[in-house]
């Protein structure tokens, strides 16, 4: 590379966006010493800006100037700052599971978003008492609400349900927490169940079998002092059929208390609601827990309840207040921020307004007509060449997110054909904004129930640009 060749020194680009800033460095002729005023963040940049300018040299690209270079320098630095690119990118599920763990499970209700907005914007009452000028209890809105929604004396709130899972199971110290084979399961992440015993300390001891498992298995290890703790973990994410057999909820509770030990339930996506009256299968509740004889039950926030990722402990006083003062709770508390959006969350619930304002429960009780109309509406806007292209077809969604396994919705969606599906579905995840569709028989499948109805133009602009593409694609 000759001189003429080479890039510009750091510093003369460092010298050009100070001239930009308003700033001289005409009080010094000593590069070093004016490199050193510069924050390492600005100096960073303009080396890698150097660096990049190096890179096309050498692949015999036009060289740029040193505005050239000082405008990307600057577009560099404002691209760290700007909100809409620091975060991850937004994307539309078209891929008809609700809570798609990849695609960050579940959109938060808008109440829960303006909360989390009013708490992180400035200070707040998070452990204030006004009233007595001092240091008060911690914001418990959302503890409150858990408690009013399961009939549980106490509540607590963590950072995620595998936090809140250990703190229950963490009761039993040194000693033996009772599980069933068939409940030894892996809850995502490659986390096991067993792992997560071990790491609190305590001994596993299991129980049963892997496809059943009975009341009177959980005795000898009571009667024997070897348990302190029984640990039921609801199979949320995967389901046994034929010859299986699990214990009743309320007989296990009662053996358990004969003994004087803890009945930890784990009903993993923790719905809220009766799952029923939407044609899905019944998903254990926390209340139903509670009121079969459950010392603790622990659940997520961003599952079936619709929230922002959270753990959620809900059960007996003393024993919410034994985990309060374990140090790990300190270590798994969740911020300001959570605490609004969880509260915010629930709070919904109890105003009777989750299937009207939650967009998991709004999806879930979406119907094919309110779909159909949808699907309908958008053919009908696209131009003609596009609309040769797409269907309205029945389809089936799924809850996902590690809930209600096998459980399927009828929902109504877009059928898009053209010369490849595959190169399709490519451009639509490659747009702005990206469209997350699924593959199926030749055709993309974008499913309207994992659709925000106030998505639906973007969705179609999406849409058209990439058939356009694909037209472009096949005539040449």
């Amino acid at each position: 590379m000759t001189k003429a060749d080479r890039p510009p020194s750091v510093e003369r680009l460092l010298t050009a966006l100070r001239r930009r800033d308003g700033r001289s460095d005409a009080r010094t002729s000593d590069r070093r010493e004016s490199a050193t005023r510069e924050s390492d963040a600005v100096l960073a940049i303009a080396r890698a800006v150097i660096e990049d300018e190096r890179s096309r040299l050498v692949d015999r690209r036009p060289p740029r100037t040193i505005e050239q270079l000082a405008d990307a320098a600057v577009d560099a630095r404002d691209r760290f700052a700007d909100p809409l690119l620091t975060g991850p990118t937004r994307v539309l599920n078209a891929t008809g599971v609700i809570l798609h763990t990849n695609l960050g499970r579940a959109p938060w209700p808008e109440a829960a978003i303006a909360a989390a907005t009013r708490a992180a914007a400035g200070y707040s009452l998070l452990e204030f008492d006004p009233a007595a000028g001092r240091r008060g209890p911690r914001f418990r809105a959302a503890e409150d609400h858990l408690i009013a929604l399961t009939g549980a004396e106490d509540a607590l709130i963590t950072v995620n349900n595998a936090a809140a899972l250990a703190l229950a199971v963490g009761l039993a110290g040194r000693r033996g927490v009772a599980v069933s084979r068939g409940e030894l399961v892996e809850i995502g992440g490659g986390v096991r169940i067993p792992e997560i015993v071990k790491r609190t300390g305590a001994r596993l001891i299991e129980v049963g079998t892997t496809n059943r498992t009975r009341t009177a298995d959980f005795e000898a290890p009571l009667v024997e002092g070897r348990a302190t703790v029984v640990l039921r973990i609801h199979p949320s994410n995967f389901s046994q059929a034929g010859f299986v057999e699990s214990p009743d909820p309320v007989s296990l509770a009662g053996l358990v208390h004969d003994h004087g030990a803890i009945l930890v339930d784990d009903v993993g996506s923790g719905a809220l609601l009766d799952t029923t009256p939407f044609g899905l299968a019944y998903e254990p509740m926390p209340r139903d827990r509670i009121a079969a004889g459950a010392d603790l039950v622990t659940f997520s926030g961003d599952k079936l309840v619709g929230g922002p990722q959270a753990g959620l402990i809900v059960g007996r006083a003393d024993l919410i207040a034994r985990i309060r003062r374990d140090p790990l709770a300190r270590a798994v508390r969740p911020d300001k921020v959570m605490l609004a959006a969880v509260a915010a969350t629930l709070g919904l619930y109890r105003a009777g307004r989750a299937t009207t304002d939650i967009p998991v429960w709004r999806m879930i009780a979406d119907t094919t007509e309110s779909l159909g109309a949808r699907a309908n509406a958008l053919v009908t806007g696209l131009p003609t060449d596009a609309r040769k292209m797409v269907s309205v077809s029945l389809m089936l969604s799924a809850v996902g997110g590690g809930s209600l396994p096998g459980q399927l919705l009828e929902s109504v969606g877009l059928v898009v054909r053209g010369p490849s599906a595959t190169a399709l579905a490519a451009r639509l995840r490659a747009g702005d904004p990206p469209v997350i569709g699924r593959v199926e028989s030749g055709a993309v499948l974008l499913d309207l129930r994992t659709v925000d109805p106030r998505d639906d133009v973007a969705l179609a602009g999406a849409l058209v640009r990439s058939l356009a593409g694909a037209r472009s694609r096949s005539k040449g």
